[in-house]
């Protein structure tokens, strides 16, 4: 294991770029496959590319939500106590290896947004308190779990397929959760992969004359706590103002009216989509951080972690609009599809998804992109709806482990850079895959 593990992290050292340069290569490399495979027209590849760019400014938004309030949660007072608590029961480097790893799949398992926080949170907790701990694997660590997404509540495409009225409901129908994220087989591939994954990960941690890179005071990150705090900048909390600002009673109201919204909307059978999470997890925020100010102060440090993204997306989006265009999608699933047979086809799915989500690497936009070939590939080859609609959202979450654009909180967190921890997550990548392939032929 410590020799596959150098192999691929002195690869990643010596030929990984920084995540913006890798999505301007792919844009690129984007840019030549329209043309080169598909004869379109370079003048309109990159007027595709323009108008596609910023296409998704309203998704963009909602990720960057979603993951500044999963920030937010992760920091609140009665989280962070329970995170130091579980740190504290954490003694050995392999042992913080697999808390971290658990901590990291649970939270994505319960929302992706959660769980790439939380993760990183907790994996700095135990990189201070445990010594030994090769702090750029812990990091790796709690990332990798992010793959349970994919499996857990906020799997976009099970998600999306089961509400009423979704795009491609007059082609597929309504596919019950029960059918995909609940099922027997898919929680069975779950608790395969939170066994699975964290043993491997603490396999990878040096041994014992090994080198190992801890935690240092720099990497620590302590930047947040030296600046004033939201109150003390909005002046003396004697004043009427500041009695305001740091009043429980402004934060009780309003965060209980958010959570009456919220039963109401479900009373009512409103679909659990993403302005949802977004809108619970921000008014469970306030109730949890108890002042209009602490939150304030929270938000602004869950800010620094999604600068990358805030970025990169729209050149995704641009990609994206490329690949649309001009039928790349179309044309590597096809490759894929075309010796499918009603049994091989999720396998199939799978391994194109994992190609697709280097260019497309969020779980609805890339179901828009690959869904309806696969939707028509299912009914032409009689193979089930949900085996094939899970097959590629196995696929998003798989590739999601050496995508570098959601490692971008990851980084911002620990301060580390990217080749410093993507030679650990190729080798979770290789092990998590057997588990997603095994899941695709031997579904029931």
């Amino acid at each position: 294991m410590s020799k596959i593990t150098a192999f691929f992290t002195e690869l990643m050292r010596k030929y990984l770029p920084d995540p913006f340069v890798f999505a301007i290569l792919l844009t690129l490399l984007t840019m030549v496959l329209a043309f080169a495979v598909e004869s379109r027209p370079i003048n309109l590849v990159v007027q595709d590319w323009g108008k596609g760019f910023w296409s998704l400014l309203a998704f963009t938004t909602q990720m960057a939500v979603i993951l500044v309030m999963g920030y937010v949660l992760a920091a609140a007072p009665v989280v962070d106590r329970f995170l130091n608590r579980i740190a504290g029961m954490v003694h050995t480097p392999r042992g913080a290896i697999i808390m971290a790893t658990v901590v990291g799949c649970v939270g994505s398992y319960l929302n992706w947004g959660f769980g790439l926080v939380i993760g990183g949170i907790m994996a700095k907790k135990l990189a201070l308190r445990v010594k030994g701990v090769h702090y750029p694997l812990i990091i790796a660590s709690a990332y990798t779990g992010f793959t349970m997404y994919s499996l857990g509540l906020s799997a976009t495409i099970p998600v999306l397929i089961s509400t009423k009225g979704h795009s491609f409901e007059k082609q597929m129908g309504i596919i019950p959760l029960s059918e995909t994220i609940f099922s027997p087989h898919i929680l069975l591939t779950a608790l395969a992969v939170l066994i699975v994954l964290p043993l491997i990960n603490a396999a990878m941690h040096p041994k014992a004359g090994e080198k190992v890179t801890e935690i240092s005071a720099e990497l620590a990150g302590n930047e947040e706590s030296k600046g004033p705090s939201a109150a003390n900048l909005l002046g003396d909390e004697k004043t009427f103002a500041g009695r305001l600002n740091n009043s429980r009673i402004l934060s009780w109201l309003i965060g209980l009216t958010g959570m009456a919204f919220v039963a109401m909307h479900f009373m009512q059978n409103g679909s659990l989509d993403l302005n949802m999470i977004n809108f619970f997890i921000l008014f469970l925020g306030i109730l949890l951080l108890g002042t209009p100010m602490k939150y304030v102060e929270k938000v602004n440090e869950g800010v620094k972690t999604i600068g990358g993204i805030i970025l990169q997306f729209p050149f995704y989006a641009g990609i994206m609009a490329i690949m649309h265009a001009s039928g790349l999608v179309e044309s590597i699933a096809h490759v894929f599809v075309s010796f499918s047979t009603a049994y091989t086809l999720p396998l199939w799915g799978l391994v194109s998804s994992f190609f697709i989500n280097f260019f497309a690497p969020s779980g609805g936009g890339h179901w828009v992109l690959q869904g309806p070939f696969m939707i028509e590939a299912a009914k032409t080859l009689g193979a089930s709806q949900a085996h094939t609609a899970m097959s590629v959202m196995l696929g998003n979450g798989w590739n999601d482990l050496v995508q570098p654009f959601w490692i971008l909180p990851a980084l911002a967190l620990s301060k580390l850079k990217l080749k410093d921890i993507m030679g650990y997550t190729v080798v979770s990548m290789f092990v998590v895959g057997a588990i997603y392939i095994g899941s695709s032929l031997f579904w029931p």
